[in-house]
């Protein structure tokens, strides 16, 4: 194994005879460049030293999603949506189901002593998912209106990388995870899809209309980056 001592980190060299070209993966908290078979030593080196912040930017997210606690589907276990915390309630009831009472999240279960915690996190999946639904088209209708263009639809899916998209025929897609973010970042997300109907493209013209309708985008965006690993059931 050849490896490269970074600036607090160790990246390991890949050759291979079929690249072309040379890239960087971050897999588990591991550094891997891999690059053609003949690439010098020298220009892999310098490679990753202009990569270095971006290497670093990347090992903090991932050293951060391992760190976070996996839910346990219990009650008093706490939920966020759209700037509000739902503790959890389990209940027994003759048949799953979940529901909002007095703020909290109120599941039933057929028999409280089984191991509920799939089950729980589905119905939880379910009920997110249809609060993302009522509150993404709302809001896009609200910006829509304000920026003065027309999404030809709007879908919510599940993306593992990333928050929306938009098509070339104005299409909207919202990841549902998004809707566990503070509100603000939630509006962000909603005029950044929007403001590409403008300018299908990431041009200083695009987010100039972003930072007219958003004028902390830069923290927003900043915040999904740092915390987005944590938006999840």
């Amino acid at each position: 194994m050849t490896v490269i001592q970074g600036n607090g980190f160790v990246a390991e060299i890949i050759r291979s005879s079929k690249r072309k070209t040379s890239a960087i993966k971050i897999q588990k908290g591991k550094v891997f460049v891999i690059v053609p078979e003949r690439l010098s030593r020298a220009v892999i080196e310098s490679l990753v030293t202009e990569k270095t912040r971006w290497i670093k930017e990347k090992l903090a997210i991932q050293k951060e999603i391992i760190a976070i606690k996996p839910k346990e589907f219990i009650s008093g276990e706490a939920f966020s949506c759209l700037d509000k915390s739902h503790p959890l309630k389990i209940e027994s009831g003759l048949y799953p189901a979940i529901k909002l009472h007095q703020d909290e999240l109120v599941v039933s279960v057929r028999d409280k002593a089984a191991d509920n915690a799939q089950a729980i996190k589905q119905l939880l999946i379910k009920w997110f998912k249809q609060q993302a639904e009522s509150a993404l088209r709302d809001k896009t209708e609200h910006y829509s209106r304000m920026i003065g263009v027309n999404a030809s639809s709007v879908t919510i899916k599940s993306f593992k990388a990333r928050w929306g998209s938009c098509s070339v025929t104005a299409g909207i897609q919202y990841n549902w995870k998004i809707i566990i973010a503070p509100d603000r970042i939630v509006n962000y997300v909603v005029i950044h899809e929007l403001c590409h109907i403008l300018h299908h493209n990431h041009s200083p013209a695009f987010w100039k209309a972003v930072e007219r309708y958003c004028h902390d985008y830069r923290d927003c965006g900043a915040w999904l980056k740092s915390n987005g690993a944590r938006l999840d059931i």
